[in-house]
């Protein structure tokens, strides 16, 4: 059945493959009327660029295959609360939906107000949280020891 866990749990797919290549495991899925048209994860490290998040590489991904800058008609699926950069690239965007697993109370958009996002955007969060945020733990706790 695919609704938001399903896609979730993609997202988090991505996110494992990040863990994997020791970055930040955060994942990325952009569905596009029920069709997955593009996928990321976070890739910093590998690329020596900080703007090299899930989100943004999926963006591109999904603009580049729909052949449009606005992405009105898609859902993003990711698996922590995107960041203000990121926050803003989806508002430029004019993305749909939203679908956020865990919370970011530190870094997170919604330590903004008020929020960066499009207007017209909307957002549903806690999807698989905790999943996120255990493959999120399982990495910080793998850098101190």
């Amino acid at each position: 059945m695919m609704n938001d866990d399903y896609f979730m749990e993609l997202a988090l797919h991505e996110a494992e493959q990040a863990f994997e290549e020791g970055e930040i495991p955060v994942g990325a899925i952009i569905v596009c009327r029920n069709r997955i048209i593009a996928k990321g994860y976070n890739q910093t490290e590998r690329l020596t660029d900080v703007t090299a998040h899930a989100e943004l590489l999926a963006v591109t991904a999904a603009e580049q295959f729909l052949g449009s800058k606005y992405l009105t008609d898609c859902t993003l699926y990711v698996t922590l609360e995107p960041c203000v950069m990121c926050a803003g690239a989806l508002a430029w965007a004019q993305i749909g939906r939203i679908v956020i697993g865990a919370p970011d109370p530190k870094r997170g958009f919604s330590t903004v107000k008020p929020s960066v996002l499009h207007p017209k955007t909307q957002l549903t969060t806690g999807i698989l949280a905790n999943e996120s945020l255990h493959l999120l733990r399982n990495f910080f706790r793998g850098l101190r020891t």
